[in-house]
């Protein structure tokens, strides 16, 4: 029974598992705060391959941009493949390695990243000014077939108290001024220039006939009083 117990502790050791060593927990500790990364030039290769696969976009580029006198390339070209692929599709990576193999020339893949990275903003800048002026133009098509509200005209000083403003009202101005102006042209015409000469003669002349009538009367009746007064005188002599 003692043998047994024994042999069943064995078992139970053997199948523990090893405490980490010094090494791991700085790969953990570096995983945990790989924001905080810079220049890893001093660091092994085969510790970057545990630690670098766990950066962002940004993170990665800025170790790499960080880290000086030592090229990662090594290390980071395959992760830089894998934000390709993931960022633009499988297909499009596959195009790239079929051309790259067509052309017989290599490129890193964070090289390639960056440069289809600002075709792709390119393109979206050149359909974002497309879509504003297409935009725009709708809205001056709007803007065009809306209905502009006129300004008012303010009423005229000589516009009578009673009358009104609407368009009625406009069209019987227009309609007196027309009349006003062939009443002057027919005043400033020949013919009535001509009648008005010869009522001013008419009258003109009754006026002078009226006046030889009352001047006539009043010599008759200064001879008739006069005449009166003579009378007695004839009588004394």
């Amino acid at each position: 029974m003692y043998l047994e117990k024994r042999s069943r502790n064995i078992v139970d050791i053997s199948n523990m598992r090893e405490p980490p060593s010094l090494v791991d927990l700085c790969v953990r500790m570096a995983i945990d705060n790989v924001r905080y990364l810079g220049d890893v030039g001093e660091t092994d290769s085969h510790l970057l391959e545990c630690i670098l696969p766990h950066c962002t976009i940004d993170q990665l580029l800025h170790v790499e941009k960080s880290t000086k006198g030592r090229d990662l390339s090594s290390v980071t070209d395959k992760l830089w493949k894998n934000f390709y692929e993931l960022q633009f599709g499988h297909a499009s990576t596959n195009l790239v390695i079929e051309r790259m193999k067509l052309k017989k020339v290599s490129f890193r893949w964070r090289q390639l990243f960056e440069a289809k990275l600002k075709d792709v903003q390119e393109a979206e800048n050149k359909a974002i000014d497309r879509l504003k002026k297409l935009y725009k133009k709708e809205d001056a098509r709007k803007q065009s077939r809306q209905v502009q509200l006129c300004t008012k005209v303010p009423p005229s000083s000589k516009r009578s108290f009673y009358a009104g403003s609407g368009p009625g009202n406009s069209l019987s101005n227009v309609k007196s001024n027309i009349m006003k102006k062939a009443k002057m042209d027919f005043m400033e015409s020949r013919e009535v220039k001509n009648l008005a000469a010869m009522r001013k003669k008419a009258v003109q002349s009754h006026h002078r006939g009226t006046i030889i009538t009352k001047s006539s009367g009043f010599y008759g009746k200064n001879y008739a009083s006069t005449s009166k007064h003579t009378k007695p005188l004839d009588r004394r002599f």
